[in-house]
């Protein structure tokens, strides 16, 4: 195929990465219970030559994967402390309660914080973290009370989970250390929240967008207009008569 006969790409084709970005990575932590996978794949999308990493941290290291420089983003779960960092808040997260298979509360699709006064609740971060908190549910020690999204993650056999009302929530943020904002980071912020590649908020898409080279003239110089000729013949004098005024004559 000629160069003359190469389809031409059309501006939405184009990928136009910021100058910022060029020979740069994007590296995001994420805790359990959070599924970035839709984020990634816009992500993949939109920027491709600007790879991105992601990893799981668990609550504790939510923030400090931030500060050593492990990541430049984090979804982390609220409250954080905020000094020095940017947070948006994304989502609410249900609450839970988890029991151990065979308790009561399996036999109610929802259940209210007050009807269980008289259970045992187990600190999470006392044990661990939730794997290991219910692993103790499991063995029958007592009850936990988790996001529901944290409980389908880990999963634990002969435990049961069911939606817990009268019970604060949960809610996930999106962290990043306030004096490294660029447009990477913004283009990255842009996909969590939603922004379509058209965005004006979009870095890339406030990108010079190359122009379109014109198409080739493939008619040939065989095919070139013709010129226009003199009119030969008088107006049609009943044009623009009303009606009945037609002349009388032979039909």
């Amino acid at each position: 195929m000629s160069a003359a006969e190469e389809p031409s790409q059309t501006p939405d084709e184009t990928t136009v990465v910021p100058a910022v970005a060029v020979g740069r990575e994007l590296r995001f932590a994420y805790v359990a219970g959070v599924t970035p996978g839709k984020w990634i794949r816009r992500w993949e999308e939109r920027m491709p030559d600007v790879p991105l990493h992601s990893f799981m941290s668990d609550d504790g290291a939510q923030l400090s994967v931030l500060r050593d420089g492990s990541a430049d983003l984090s979804f982390v779960r609220l409250p954080v402390e905020r000094e020095g960092l940017s947070v948006i808040p994304l989502y609410e997260e249900q609450p839970v309660v988890v029991a151990p298979k065979g308790h009561e509360v399996s036999l109610f699709e929802e259940v209210d914080l007050a009807d269980l006064s008289a259970e045992t609740f187990l600190d999470v971060q006392e044990l661990g973290g939730p794997a290991m908190a219910l692993q103790v549910v499991a063995s029958g020690a007592g009850l936990v009370i988790l996001p529901m999204s944290v409980a389908r993650h880990f999963n634990v056999k002969d435990t049961v989970a069911r939606k817990l009302t009268g019970a604060p929530g949960t809610e996930i943020a999106l962290a990043w250390p306030s004096d490294a904002t660029d447009e990477v980071i913004e283009e990255f912020i842009g996909i969590v929240r939603g922004r379509t590649a058209a965005s004006s908020r979009q870095p890339s898409a406030q990108q010079e967008k190359p122009k379109r080279e014109p198409k080739p003239d493939r008619r040939g110089t065989g095919a070139a207009k013709k010129p226009k000729v003199a009119q030969r013949y008088a107006p049609n004098p009943d044009k623009g008569r009303g009606k009945g005024s037609r002349k009388k004559g032979k039909r």
